[in-house]
């Protein structure tokens, strides 16, 4: 995929930003001293928004970079390749 500079939403940084806020809340717990199942059951939550995350950025840039490509007449079939692998790469 393009490392280009690509726009980000504000969607976007706004669901980061929770995302950071559900850490602060994960290190309070911690903190606390509350038990593991409510520690991991957070985690467990960052990490599901972190995902939806990391597959927006991926999907908004597939989309960016197909639609540049198709334009310029060239294959799209390395773009899409490329997207998957990402995908794959951030589990």
């Amino acid at each position: 995929m393009s490392d280009q500079e690509i726009q980000y939403s504000d969607d976007l940084k706004r669901r980061l930003k929770r995302i950071e806020g559900q850490v602060r809340g994960v290190l309070r717990l911690m903190e606390e001293g509350k038990s593991c199942k409510d520690v991991v059951s957070q985690l467990s939550a960052v990490r599901n928004a972190s995902d939806k995350a990391i597959a927006q950025i991926v999907a908004d840039n597939l989309q960016h970079c197909l639609l540049k490509e198709q334009a310029e007449g060239h294959t799209t079939e390395k773009l899409v390749k490329e997207a998957v692998e990402l995908l794959v790469k951030s589990r």
